[in-house]
C-alpha cells in the first residue's frame, strides 16, 4: 500500500520508485501485477476517476490478461482473445497505440467487438504498447464508461506512463520466464528421478542390462498408451507401497518358476 508522501512530509516518489516499491509489496508475480494493473489505472485516469485496466501479454503467440484491476476489465480483455482481435492485441502486436474514442462508432474489429465491450457499460478503450525490448509483447488496456475519455492529456499521459514502467515490467516479465523455466526444470528433474528409479527396479526384477531396462519401459508404455513416466511412478510405488507388486518382463523371457 502506497502512503500519502506529503503526510510523510517528505518529496512525492517518482512512478518508477512506487513500482518498485509495489514489487518490494507483493506476495508474488501475480500479486504484483495485479496493483500494477490498479495504480496504472489511477496514474492515466487521474485521482479519483479511476478507469478500468489490464494488462495483456503476448507470448508463445498466446495473448492473456496477466494484472487487471478489476474482473470486469479482465472479462472485457477476454473478448479480444476469444475473437482474436481489439484494439488490446493489435497494440501489442504491432507495438502502436490504439485508441477507441467511442464504440458505438467502432468497426475495426467488426460489430461483435464493439458491442460486447459496450454490454458491459464501457464506451471508450485506449491501448498502448509496452517495450519489452524482445522478452515479449504487451500493452497497457485502459476502459472507461464515457466517450472520448482518452483524448488530448490522458492519452498523452498513458504514453508517458507506459514509457516510463517498461522497464520495470520487462523485469517483471523475465523474472516470471526464469521462474517458469525453474518449474518446469524441477518437474523434469523429479521424471529424470522416478524413470531411473524404475529402471533400476527393472533391472533388478529381470536381471539385465539398462538398455534392455529401458526398452521394457518404453514397451510397456507403447503398449498401454500410458506416459513413461507414470508407468515408472506406479512400478516405484508398488515395489515401496502396499500395492501389488508389478513385474515387468523382458519380451520372450518367461519368469522362472
Amino acid at each position: 500500500m502506497l502512503l500519502p508522501e506529503e503526510l510523510l512530509g517528505a518529496e512525492p516518489l517518482s512512478t518508477v520508485n512506487q513500482i518498485q516499491n509495489l514489487i518490494l509489496d507483493s506476495a508474488d508475480f501475480e500479486d504484483f501485477l495485479n496493483e500494477l494493473a490498479r495504480f496504472s489505472a489511477h496514474q492515466v485516469a487521474g485521482a479519483g476517476d479511476d478507469a478500468l485496466c489490464g494488462i495483456t501479454l503476448l507470448r508463445d503467440r498466446k495473448a492473456a490478461t496477466i494484472g487487471w484491476s478489476s474482473d470486469s476489465a479482465r472479462e472485457v480483455d477476454e473478448i479480444q482473445y476469444r475473437l482474436s482481435q481489439g484494439p488490446c492485441l493489435t497494440a501489442a502486436q504491432e507495438e502502436r497505440e490504439v485508441y477507441v474514442p467511442d464504440l458505438f462508432e467502432e468497426d475495426r474489429w467488426g460489430p461483435d467487438y464493439a458491442s460486447a465491450v459496450a454490454s458491459h457499460g464501457l464506451r471508450s478503450v485506449l491501448s498502448v504498447p509496452f517495450h519489452l525490448q524482445g522478452e515479449a509483447q504487451a500493452a497497457l488496456n485502459l476502459y472507461s464508461d464515457v466517450p472520448r475519455k482518452f483524448d488530448g492529456d490522458v492519452a498523452a499521459r498513458a504514453r508517458g506512463y507506459t514509457r516510463e514502467i517498461s522497464q520495470a515490467l520487462r523485469l517483471a516479465v523475465r523474472f516470471s520466464l526464469h521462474t517458469d523455466s525453474a518449474t518446469n526444470l524441477r518437474a523434469t528433474l523429479e521424471s529424470r528421478t522416478v524413470i531411473d528409479m524404475a529402471i533400476g527396479i527393472v533391472m533388478a526384477q529381470n536381471r539385465c542390462n539398462q538398455e534392455t531396462a529401458v526398452r521394457i519401459l518404453t514397451d510397456a508404455s507403447s503398449n498401454g498408451n500410458v506416459k513413461l513416466r507414470d508407468i515408472a511412478t506406479s512400478l516405484v510405488q508398488s515395489v515401496g507401497g502396499t500395492a501389488s507388486r508389478t513385474h515387468f518382463e523382458e519380451p520372450g523371457r518367461q519368469e522362472a518358476g
